[in-house]
């Protein structure tokens, strides 16, 4: 596995890296870089006005960011975070608005769990490495070679689950305790119920 710091250059520097997370195979970039973002959505061939998550490799990494979460969502993310589940959370300040898509009222939050690159410090915006609407790569060699070849850094973290995260949104959640399965993935239901209540 490569040095998070090596990761965390390529990422300041506007680099868009490949990396194995706790799923699948991802790509990652600058949130506030709108040249990365931009790259990052062509190598995808992805709509730039779609939404991404904003990934943090600890979650005392994303802590500093996420500061408008009431109590009841923290202790979600604390119940849920580090793993394979990405958090639809408001987004009343309008942060990350490349990753937000068009209206940025709220906005994906993923902590994996991968701890050869939990010193990571800076967020990412996060992606699948596929082609959009292809399949989720589990292996290095399952990611298209126009995107291999268009990544600033490329890690091998072998054979991955395989299984996308699951997609929960929270949004209404600080309100009411409701919450909303957008897609189901590596964290099932059951588990999922039992954190949120």
């Amino acid at each position: 596995m490569t040095d998070p710091r090596d990761f965390e250059r390529c990422i300041v520097a506007g680099g868009v890296v490949l990396f194995p997370s706790d799923t699948v195979y991802g790509l990652a970039c600058d949130p506030s870089s709108a040249e990365a973002v931009r790259r990052l959505y062509e190598l995808k061939r992805r709509d730039l006005g779609k939404p991404s998550a904003v990934m943090f490799f600890s979650v005392a990494a994303a802590t500093p960011y996420l500061g408008f979460l009431g109590p009841r969502t923290r202790t979600v993310f604390e119940r849920l975070l580090p793993g394979g589940v990405t958090l639809l959370v408001p987004n009343p300040d309008r942060r990350f608005a490349l990753a937000a898509g068009e209206d940025g009222a709220a906005v994906g939050i993923r902590v994996p769990d991968v701890p050869a690159l939990s010193a990571v410090g800076c967020p990412v915006i996060q992606s699948s490495a596929n082609l959009a609407g292809g399949p989720d790569p589990r292996l290095l060699d399952d990611v298209p070679d126009s995107i291999r070849e268009g990544a600033d850094l490329v890690i091998d973290g072998g054979e991955l689950p395989g299984t996308a995260s699951t997609v929960v949104d929270l949004r209404r959640y600080e309100l009411d305790g409701s919450w909303e399965l957008v897609r189901l993935g590596a964290v099932g239901e059951e588990e999922l119920a039992a954190a949120l209540g």
